[in-house]
């Protein structure tokens, strides 16, 4: 049964490891009208500088079940941009007294002036963090893409922002 309205679905991304909008995530639709049918892709499209996708498709009038699917690989290897998510996630988890952020002329795991390294390295330095960190190359992405299924009402208007970071993201119904 239809009621002759129709479900309408809004989006945006916000990168929280730098602070501002997610540019050029691309973003697909896609519906079906119950739990058991198969899905009917509707379209996408990309976030725009404000982290939004204006120009999704409405959804059949039967819709009973949406579903976002994030190419958030694309924007964490920085195909648009995103090497912050990168650079946040190695500076985040270097120490304030790692090799290079402060006097470290008598630290262990330090290079002396001729370039030799003595004692061991400091846990939790640079080298962590870069070996943690999401990369752009063959390491990719933690979550390359971000899938999120949630049900609909005929009339209603259903915002759903993702916001991501290099090792996790939140999703939640906005207004």
């Amino acid at each position: 049964m239809t009621s002759g309205r129709t479900a309408t679905v809004s989006t945006h991304v916000l990168d929280t490891a730098a602070g501002r909008p997610a540019v050029g995530v691309p973003v697909a639709l896609a519906a079906r009208p119950d739990r058991g049918a198969e899905w009917l892709p509707l379209g996408g499209s990309h976030t725009d500088r404000d982290g939004r996708c204006r120009d999704l498709p409405v959804p059949p009038q039967d819709t009973a079940h949406v579903r976002l699917t994030f190419g958030t690989g694309t924007y964490v290897a920085g195909a648009t941009g995103a090497e912050t998510l990168v650079a946040d996630a190695a500076a985040a988890t270097a120490p304030a007294d790692a090799p290079g952020t402060a006097d470290t002329a008598d630290a262990p795991g330090t290079a002396d002036g001729a370039g030799v390294t003595s004692g061991p390295a400091p846990s939790g330095g640079p080298a962590e963090a870069e070996r943690d960190a999401p990369r752009a190359g063959g390491g990719g992405a933690f979550f390359p893409e971000v899938t999120v299924t949630f049900a609909v009402t005929p009339g209603e208007h259903y915002h759903v922002p993702l916001l991501l970071s290099p090792f996790g993201y939140s999703v939640y119904r906005g207004s």
